[in-house]
């Protein structure tokens, strides 16, 4: 059929019978873990979202579906799940969702986790086994939990605030765990940073785990790392105002008072523990922090420690804010 010009009525073909052939030679593209990873100059895949500021968490469900999971091999998800690590990583506001590959028993799980792939990161966590759901045609399927903890993990932000553990929490729409695990499997699971869904009496079907995949005692709660996380960004969206304004005596005063505020109302919040204010954080910004070279460089540097768990331990992140603009 020629292509023509006029309104869609008009380029409309003459009722009959076409045949359609197909090119002389057909190629299918194969899935490559590029096609996952994506681009950030192209905003495509896991690199695209490098641009959205408010994402929390990350999660790839696809890379589980039968055809990636034949086509890309444990190399390419391996290769997939260390670019989402790695995203998080660099960006330092969000963490990965991990599946494990399907069909694992609870020692193969094992296995996976500490040989075959040994992530160690405070950004990500790893969840199973897998659950299932009613499928579009009215029968029971298997899909990998990464989807639904994310939901989980967005219910837990609204109703409880990220500082609690996105634990022992019912997993809406799912009809059952593909694997059973028992309290013994749970015991050598849970320690290695496998956080298992777990099926009770009268309970029904839970998280029973909030560990990330980190070897760092500080960063082992997924909580622990998401309420840093949280910290930090509201900390940086909330001193954008010192650009530009004089480094010096006053704007670290007012630095601390501002930040200081804030944390006072985390803690009250009972995102921090502590008796008090000064048991639960601290905040630094002095000539010690920023001495002559340092405001020479344009920087305004900012040092905070929370106890975000008992016992009421420090662990310290440092940011800083360019007075030239950037951040």
């Amino acid at each position: 059929v020629a292509q023509g010009t006029g309104t869609l009525l008009e380029r409309a073909p003459e009722i009959g019978s076409y045949l359609l052939k197909a090119p002389a030679q057909t190629t299918l593209a194969t899935v490559q873990p590029q096609h996952l990873v994506g681009s950030a100059d192209e905003r495509t895949g896991i690199e695209g979202m490098e641009i959205a500021e408010d994402v929390t968490m990350i999660c790839c469900p696809d890379l589980m579906s039968p055809l990636a999971i034949k086509e890309l091999g444990r190399d390419g998800i391996k290769a997939v799940q260390l670019a989402m690590i790695n995203h998080c990583e660099r960006m330092a506001d969000r963490v990965a969702i991990i599946d494990p590959i399907p069909d694992l028993t609870p020692l193969q799980v094992k296995h996976w986790r500490e040989r075959d792939t040994n992530y160690d990161s405070k950004f990500a966590a790893l969840y199973y086994p897998w659950i299932k759901v009613m499928g579009p045609e009215g029968q029971a399927i298997a899909i990998p939990p990464s989807g639904h903890m994310a939901g989980i993990y967005a219910r837990n932000d609204v109703e409880r605030g990220v500082h609690k553990a996105p634990a022992n929490e019912i997993i809406r729409g799912a009809l059952e765990v593909v694997t059973p695990i028992t309290k013994g499997e749970q015991d050598v699971l849970n320690p290695i940073g496998v956080n298992c869904l777990r099926s009770f009496t009268g309970r029904g079907l839970r998280v029973w785990g909030a560990r990330t995949l980190s070897s760092d005692p500080a960063w082992r709660y997924v909580s622990v790392r998401r309420l840093f996380n949280y910290v930090e960004k509201s900390i940086e969206r909330g001193t954008q105002w010192v650009v530009f304004e004089p480094n010096d005596h006053d704007l670290w005063a007012r630095v601390r008072r501002d930040v200081g505020a804030f944390l006072t109302g985390c803690w009250r919040d009972g995102m921090l523990f502590g008796l008090t204010p000064e048991e639960a954080f601290y905040v630094k910004c002095d000539e010690e922090l920023n001495p002559p070279d340092v405001r020479d460089r344009g920087q305004l540097i900012i040092e905070v420690g929370m106890a975000p768990v008992k016992p009421a331990e420090f662990v310290i992140f440092r940011f800083s804010q360019y007075s030239g603009g950037g951040a």
